[in-house]
């Protein structure tokens, strides 16, 4: 199955939550840390109470990266507990010169073998051409990011008017030829989703930003409601694996996930 297929399955089956596997060893339930491996057994929990109700994961490389080569064990090991009808992403915001990025996008895609990798599209066409060629997998653009930082650079007005993320939008439509595109764009940023939805196309959308960050999950639903559109994931890290540091952390995390899904449901 294709990854960009995933997300409409998980869609038509009421499925719109990703969950951020984002695990920080001074953040996870201390009875953990007896464990061989603690983030191990912490997102293998998480997974098994919660994969039922998901309709994709990401993992955040700077969380394993900084654990050093026991992270990308540490990747794998968790890869390897998700049914494959859930997507995974790889939530490396990768973006180089060619040569680098076809490395970069072996190891996303061929090493791990994730489903979808996100990518910083800065550099241009030639730096993302790499990831393009795996015309199974997802490759998440940045456009408009949940940060507040995001105006400094995103949101530049260009000489024609447009802002520089539209512009961006525009490009990955052109380069959008095999259908392996997708679009990051921040759930805080309700006005101009709702002003670019339409720039969109076809086009699958991550949405981060949800809770600590200040998204409203209704709001995001709303707007794609109004445009008649579903192939999205909303993605919740914090907010479900920390929704309880005891050792009914994971039970806690499906609790959440159901009570997400419940509300979802009474909104599409």
């Amino acid at each position: 199955m294709k990854a960009a297929d995933k997300i409409i399955q998980n869609n038509n089956a009421g499925k719109f939550i990703c969950i951020g596997l984002d695990p920080d060893i001074n953040k996870i339930p201390k009875h953990l840390l007896s464990y061989p491996s603690p983030i191990t057994a912490f997102n293998k929990s998480i997974i098994e109470e919660t994969s039922e109700y998901a309709a994709a994961y990401k993992l955040n490389f700077a969380f394993y990266e900084s654990l050093g080569s026991r992270g990308f064990d540490i990747i794998e090991e968790t890869l390897s507990f998700i049914p494959n009808h859930i997507l995974t992403i790889g939530d490396a915001k990768r973006g180089d010169i060619e040569n680098t990025s076809k490395m970069y996008a072996k190891s996303v895609f061929e090493h791990f073998n994730f489903d979808s990798v996100t990518v910083n599209p800065y550099m241009g066409k030639d730096s993302i051409d790499p990831f393009l060629q795996y015309f199974d997998k997802l490759v998440f653009f940045l456009t408009l990011t949940s940060n507040p930082g995001s105006a400094d650079i995103e949101k530049l007005i260009l000489k024609s008017g447009r802002f520089l993320f539209q512009e961006v939008i525009t490009k990955i439509n052109h380069w959008n030829q095999f259908n392996n595109c997708g679009l990051v764009f921040g759930a805080t940023q309700n006005l101009e989703l709702q002003d670019n939805i339409n720039l969109f196309n076809g086009m699958p959308v991550l949405l981060p930003g949800i809770g600590e960050q200040g998204g409203n999950i209704d709001e995001i639903f709303s707007i794609f409601n109004n445009a008649g559109r579903k192939n999205f994931i909303i993605n919740i890290s914090r907010g479900i694996i920390y929704k309880d540091d005891s050792v009914n952390y994971s039970k806690a995390a499906r609790n959440e996930i159901l009570l997400l899904n419940r509300r979802i449901g009474k909104i599409i």
